[in-house]
């Protein structure tokens, strides 16, 4: 028994000739449109069995916002998301979103064909390569590159990131202390609290580490987006009173 149906895809001739496709193999094909923005609407006035929503980008937010609405208002409709491999977190969003099924843009008709009939008996229709690769992916995950400098940056507090800047100028303690206004046992005790932090034994060394690692642009770029307060404008003295005769 065919499927009633609608095709929906921003490619309207990827939408149409899906239709044709399914329309020779038996299937009620109720409309193929584009772009897919309007199709929540679209699919909620005519009803289908299942909807085949096409996508070329998964991972992009709101991409499943109509899966949702026809899900909300039409909940017997079964919604089957053709898209290219995705990330694990796109299939999770497709499915979190209400979706009944996942199948990759170059699957054969026939696999397209299996996806529909399974979503319409209620099943989860998502080919169990989809699965495996998002399994293997969550399970081991890719290593990210380690923004070292990012990391030791949130290690310091501000005033600890000013006085690392001011080592790698080469400032001694006592200007330290003269530029930040602070006493020089108080400077003294802010460069050993930075030289622990880094995990390095002297100042030069925390100096060097910093610059390989980027942490003195990224310093210098939150000095800027945070600027120190400006101190209150002086006001004119008030002119005195004239003096009284005497």
């Amino acid at each position: 028994m065919g499927v009633r149906l609608m095709v929906v895809d921003d490619h309207r001739l990827l939408a149409e000739a899906l239709a044709s496709a399914l329309k020779l193999r038996g299937h009620r094909v109720l409309a193929a449109a584009a772009p897919s923005a309007g199709a929540a609407d679209l699919v909620v006035s005519r009803a289908p069995e299942v909807c085949l929503l096409g996508t070329a980008s998964p991972a992009e937010p709101g991409v499943f916002d109509p899966v949702v609405q026809i899900k909300k208002e039409r909940p017997q409709v079964a919604v089957v998301v053709l898209g290219p491999v995705p990330s694990p977190r796109g299939i999770a969003a497709a499915f979190a979103a209400g979706a009944s099924g996942y199948v990759r843009h170059d699957e054969r008709i026939e696999g397209v064909e299996r996806a529909m009939m399974k979503a319409r008996a209620g099943e989860a229709a998502v080919a169990p390569q989809l699965l495996q690769g998002a399994f293997a992916e969550l399970l081991n995950p890719a290593a990210q590159p380690d923004d070292e400098g990012a990391r030791l940056l949130r290690m310091l507090t501000p005033r600890e990131v000013e006085v690392l800047v001011r080592v790698a100028e080469g400032e001694d303690t006592r200007l330290i202390a003269a530029g930040m206004g602070i006493a020089p046992s108080t400077a003294r005790t802010h460069v050993q609290r930075v030289l622990m932090k880094l995990g390095v034994g002297s100042r030069l060394e925390a100096a060097a580490l910093a610059a390989r690692t980027g942490l003195l642009d990224r310093a210098a770029s939150r000095r800027i987006a945070s600027p120190a307060p400006q101190s209150p404008s002086l006001q004119p003295p008030s002119p005195k009173p004239p003096a009284s005769a005497p």
